[in-house]
């Protein structure tokens, strides 16, 4: 398999996937590819806005994306595409859209055969077994939590340390600590913002200047930084 999950799309004060061109670049190759694009978690704005915004990065590194919306068969889309990349936004609506295409099975089929999968925030999400370690606000019944189990860990997109003076609610690290709780045998990793794990060849690798935050039931937290062994989680 050869995956691609980053955190977050867009820096502060930066252009909208301005931070990882260069990384998916090297992900999708040096030979043009149009990737088929999923912008189903785009919610406040249309999926031909999505492409579009996509698209105007992509021009930059060589690459395009057609959007699966675009298609009469979904199924058949994802059986004859170069490349499937899934957008972020609300993992809800886009785990509720993928059950009603039934996309999840023709993913990982093709992944499985070697098609690269490429997500940001809800995409790496839905990477996931499940997306039971979203960040959103559940808008719409999904179906169904379980996801593409391409690896067999938890993702938490957008990792923050931080805990606002003045806000009573929980940490990022309590809400992980609560769903360990009830999901014992699960590995959970904080991606900070600015990271991305890239997945080849069975070996994974975590790219970016900030550690990735590893959490299992009954043991400390531990920090991993790029070059160090994530082997274990797989």
């Amino acid at each position: 398999m050869k995956l691609l999950l980053i955190s977050n799309s867009t820096n502060p004060g930066e252009a909208y996937l301005d931070y990882p061109k260069h990384e998916i670049k090297k992900f999708l190759g040096e030979k043009p590819v149009k990737a088929l694009f999923v912008p189903y978690a785009a919610v406040t704005f249309s999926f031909d806005e999505y492409v579009a915004k996509v698209n105007d990065r992509f021009a930059e590194i060589g690459h395009s994306v057609v959007g699966i919306h675009t298609f009469d068969d979904p199924v058949k889309a994802v059986e004859e595409a170069e490349a499937v990349i899934v957008g972020g936004g609300s993992t809800w609506q886009l785990v509720r859209m993928m059950h009603d295409q039934n996309l999840m099975p023709a993913i990982v089929k093709r992944v499985q055969e070697g098609m690269p999968y490429m997500g940001w925030s809800a995409g790496s999400n839905v990477a996931c077994p499940t997306l039971k370690t979203t960040n959103d606000m559940p808008i719409i019944d999904p179906k169904g939590f379980d996801c593409m189990n391409l690896i067999p860990f938890q993702i938490n997109p957008h990792y923050l340390d931080a805990h606002p003076e003045g806000h009573g609610g929980e940490t990022r690290e309590q809400r992980i600590e609560e769903f360990l709780v009830v999901n014992p045998d699960t590995y959970v990793l904080g991606l900070r913002e600015a990271t991305m794990l890239h997945y080849e060849n069975g070996k994974m690798n975590l790219i970016g200047p900030r550690p990735a935050r590893i959490f299992k039931l009954g043991q400390e937290p531990i920090e991993l930084n790029a070059g160090d062994d994530f082997s274990f989680l797989l």
